[in-house]
């Protein structure tokens, strides 16, 4: 249950949310002895696996800014490494909408600031056309801002390619170990103390989201403070797609960029979402008035989509710092990078963010040396807009499995929940599954088929994993492919 013992790692990162994942990957295209640490019990448990799915261009950042350089650059890598890599994405578009006058006037401006951010091909439409491109609108819209290149993308599984990949190229996962304490002596490691046994680490990055502010404390440092900030949406039927074409989102205000309404690759319409600033970092639950809040605002941007059932509700949490830009601090005195204040648009920049953090390594002092492939990854499709399995005759001829339903409101297989099982990641309990394949996401969220589920679990000995389901089981360990070195995953 713990690490190699007297094992010295060249780099340890610590968090898998879609940031940290992404800077193990990049790491391990060297050969660097590289550990991923996660406190919780899966990869994108934390804000990764609770946004709004959408793959940004960075049109309306602070030019300028970290975070405007990294998310135009984050855009272009991760559109590609999504078709390599098999992860969906819908490029439909976004309409900034104007309700009233001074928002209307607010659109010129906006369009400067995206050709600022080097996005040039945004174009204001009048109410008619506006219209004509969106019919379910309310009344009262009299112009939008439309912006190309705006897409829909899956944030489950473009973390779990990035942990994949690491994973087969080297990287050692270390699940469900939360550090307590780094020792760090000058000119020697850092001597990190978890839940799960001692880790040493040549260099070291705090990728750890919400907890960012407090894991620099942990080595002395205090140049900023996160406060969460909670994130409210309602997920609407499959029913409800033919009413929207674009993202619709509104003229930002000071908390962010507002209630918007929003397809998904999996084939729902998203509301919200909310922005409450909390003193918990651990208040992921919903509220009655939030929710409501999101049903009057909905009302006014498509009044048809709150006539429409509501098949989910769930909350995220942001990592707001109150400062304008990404907080990325190379500390060569310490051999230390902090990746910190990554708020929403830390899946669009991932990619782009992993490059910034090798070279804040590099300024600490760490060599990486000649780059090698990766080792490929391609992952099992989760978007509507792409072939199922259920509908794969040649997939079902190779293997019936794949076509024998368990979960019948996402159309989710039995083949595809043993391959999730049996994958280099599997997950650690039913949440992680739904992540993986889309089941238990649908109508009755798991109430037909989470029986069925639960016996697959027990059927691969996945029972028993991290603490979380009692005991028995036996699984499996994932090791290195190829001549990658040794990768894989210590449970």
């Amino acid at each position: 249950m713990t690490g190699r013992a007297g094992e010295v790692y060249d780099v340890v990162v610590v968090g898998a949310g879609v940031v940290g994942c992404a800077i193990a990957r990049a790491l391990a295209r060297h050969r660097l002895r590289v550990a991923l640490v996660e406190a919780a019990d899966d990869v994108g448990e934390g804000t990764s696996k609770a946004n709004t799915a959408i793959l940004h261009t960075g049109f309306d950042a602070t030019p300028g800014t970290l975070e405007a350089g990294l998310v135009r650059a984050g855009h272009r890598l991760l559109s590609g490494y999504a078709a390599e890599a098999g992860i969906p994405v819908e490029p439909v578009g976004a309409l900034l909408v104007a309700w009233d006058e001074e928002q209307r006037a607010a659109l010129p401006g906006l369009a400067a600031k995206a050709a600022r951010n080097g996005h040039h091909a945004t174009r204001i439409l009048g109410a008619a056309e506006l219209r004509r491109r969106e019919p379910h609108l309310g009344p009262g819209a009299l112009a939008a801002l439309a912006v190309p290149g705006e897409s829909l993308i899956c944030p489950w599984t473009t973390t779990l390619a990035y942990a994949t990949q690491a994973v087969r190229s080297g990287v050692r996962l270390l699940r469900g170990r939360r550090v307590t304490a780094v020792d760090t002596t000058p000119g020697g490691p850092h001597r990190l103390t978890t839940t799960r046994g001692p880790l040493t680490a040549r260099y070291l990055v705090n990728a750890c989201g919400l907890y960012a502010d407090r894991f620099d404390a942990l080595l002395g440092v205090g140049d900023f403070t996160v406060t969460p900030r909670r994130g409210q949406l309602l997920v609407y039927d499959k029913a409800a797609r033919a009413l929207v074409r674009h993202i619709l989102l509104p003229v930002p205000g000071p908390l962010g960029k507002g209630v918007l309404v929003a397809p998904t690759v999996y084939g729902n319409v998203l509301l919200g979402p909310t922005a409450e600033d909390l003193g918990d970092r651990t208040a992921t639950g919903t509220t009655a008035d939030g929710l409501a809040g999101l049903r009057e605002r909905g009302a006014r941007i498509l009044p048809a989509l709150v006539e429409e059932e509501v098949t989910a509700a769930y909350a995220g949490l942001r990592a707001a710092t109150g400062q304008e830009d990404y907080q990325c601090v190379a500390r060569p005195a310490l051999r230390y990078v902090t990746v910190g204040g990554i708020r929403s648009t830390g899946l669009s920049a991932s990619l782009a963010l992993a490059e910034h953090v090798l070279g804040l390594l590099a300024e600490c002092g760490l060599r990486t040396g000649p780059e090698r492939p990766l080792a490929p990854v391609r992952m099992p499709n989760l978007g509507e807009a792409f072939p199922r399995p259920y509908r794969d005759a040649g997939a079902i001829a190779r293997d019936p499995a794949f076509g024998t339903v368990v979960c019948h409101c996402e159309h989710v297989t039995r083949g595809e929940v043993r391959a999730a099982l049996s994958s280099d990641i599997p997950p650690a309990g039913l949440d992680g599954l739904r992540r993986r394949t889309r089941a238990g996401a649908g109508r009755c969220q798991g109430g037909h088929c989470r029986p069925a589920l639960r016996a697959l679990f027990e059927e691969y000995g996945m029972y028993g994993m991290y603490g979380i389901y009692g005991t028995g089981g036996a699984y499996r360990a994932y090791g290195a492919h190829g001549a990658h070195g040794k990768g894989g995953e210590d449970r």
